[in-house]
């Protein structure tokens, strides 16, 4: 185990859960999104402050909307929240998807060389269900590939994401990246995704979602049974 994924949620005290799903187009067409990605940020570099003082190095990677990447002060904002939280910069990755990466490209490459300069990790997001151009691989300073869950969720049954799946870990391999595949649920997505050399994985097969202080004792017994880096 070597890292988690920050996932935000809104409890509703009359509708329960709420997904982001069902509120994070209405915070970007609102303009809220910048406050809530701040906010999530910063508990996120905060919480992870929390378990490395506990002896729990974990990374800890956090999503980037395109609002946020373009319409703020984003380097700034980030290199203040580890300044305020004395999160490692080495221990945060910021993820961001295909789409964001290909609008304005330009714009967004000078941003990310910005950010990249903190000593941060980035990341693409859902790699393949996008646009999927290889060439903006090769001029943004990325350190980790994620393979989209829908490739991952039929590797049992669809020799073409069994295909896809394999290339992807090959293109990311070539070019020096950490390959990383989303959703994994079963024993033979893991067996299959080893075999090709995919680097990482996260999903329901090591853990569902938890809440910090559910994390912090999955943690414990999990440091207690196995080598943790």
């Amino acid at each position: 185990m070597i890292g988690v994924e920050a996932l935000v949620r809104w409890i509703d005290p009359h509708q329960g859960m709420i997904m982001p799903s069902e509120f994070i187009s209405i915070a970007e067409e609102t303009g809220l999104i910048n406050k809530l990605g701040e906010w999530v940020l910063n508990e996120a570099c905060r919480q992870g402050k929390v378990w490395l003082d506990k002896g729990f190095e974990l990374s800890i990677a956090v999503n980037l909307s395109a609002t946020q990447l373009y319409h703020s002060d984003i380097t700034k904002t980030i290199s203040d929240i580890l300044k305020k939280t004395g999160f490692p910069a080495k221990n945060l990755e910021l993820e961001l998807t295909e789409g964001i990466l290909m609008r304005r490209e330009s714009e967004s490459i000078k941003k990310l060389y910005q950010i990249k300069a903190l000593g941060i990790s980035l990341a693409v997001d859902d790699f393949g269900a996008g646009y999927s151009s290889l060439a903006y691989l090769r001029r943004i300073p990325l350190d980790v590939l994620k393979i989209d869950r829908s490739f991952v969720a039929d590797l049992e049954d669809d020799k073409d994401d069994r295909a896809i799946t394999a290339t992807i870990i090959g293109i990311g391999r070539a070019l020096n990246l950490k390959v990383v595949a989303e959703g994994v649920e079963t024993a033979f997505q893991l067996s299959f995704l080893e075999s090709h050399g995919c680097h990482m994985y996260q999903g329901f097969l090591a853990s569902p979602a938890l809440e910090a202080s559910e994390l912090e004792c999955f943690v414990r017994k999990y440091k207690g049974a196995n080598n943790f880096s």
